[in-house]
């Protein structure tokens, strides 16, 4: 069996490793490698994600940056970067409006629209889709894992499933019955719904993909583990 990953590295690192940062210094070749069954050969591991901003943690960019130039050492390993968008746009108000983290509720008048920062990450769901689909039609994989918790995704996955023959395992960055930060499980029934069968990914699987603490390349500097990831 010929196997492609498509990775959602934000819905990832919200999901798994934001709070997890031992697992961030991840080589998502040895874990895909990690998930599937003997006799499955992994043939590309796809990512998709977007340059972080510095906005709130100067140093965030540089971190990424670390990681990516360890993931670009490993020739399976294929990167595709979206955009971030962020802008200040006026939204309804929920009344009575509350605040994190103790639930504070107002008292006194509301306003109907408050002025919120909304950021949006930008294309790499549209890339993912697009990719997945082709490669189904091209019939550059037998089965295609795909790493995500984004319901987008449901129509490209029944169509690769459905129209084209493919198999689908939905990943599950973790364990059955936990949920996203919006309350959704995980995975969403939707995306379980059109996929053939889940694997849910465990701590085992994280801790034997990771990098070495620094990662040498041919005629370049090594890359170091950013110290905060530990």
């Amino acid at each position: 069996m010929r196997a492609i990953f498509y990775i959602d590295g934000f819905n990832f690192y919200y999901l798994r490793t934001k709070h997890q940062p031992h697992f961030k210094w991840h080589n998502l070749k040895a874990l895909a490698d990690n998930i599937v069954p003997e006799g499955t050969t992994v043939e590309k591991v796809k990512y998709y994600t977007a340059p972080v901003s510095g906005k709130l943690d100067s140093d965030a960019p540089r971190r990424q940056m670390c990681l990516l130039s360890a993931l670009r050492t490993v020739d399976a390993i294929e990167i595709f970067n979206g955009r971030f968008l962020s802008q200040e746009k006026w939204s309804g108000l929920i009344k009575p409006a509350r605040a994190k983290p103790n639930g504070y509720v107002w008292t006194q008048p509301e306003p109907d629209v408050v002025m919120v920062r909304k950021t949006e990450e930008k294309g790499s769901d549209v890339n993912l889709a697009s990719h997945l689909v082709r490669d189904a039609f091209t019939d550059a994989f037998d089965i295609a894992y795909v790493l995500t918790n984004d319901t987008d995704l449901v129509e490209p996955m029944r169509i690769v499933k459905e129209e084209v023959g493919k198999k689908i395992c939905i990943v599950a960055p973790n364990r059955p019955g936990r949920h996203s930060p919006r309350n959704i499980p995980i995975p969403a029934p939707s995306l379980m719904a059109v996929a053939n069968f889940p694997h849910y990914i465990d701590d085992v699987e994280l801790e034997a993909s990771q990098f070495p603490k620094t990662v040498l390349r041919l005629g370049k500097k090594p890359i170091s583990r950013p110290e905060t990831w530990v």
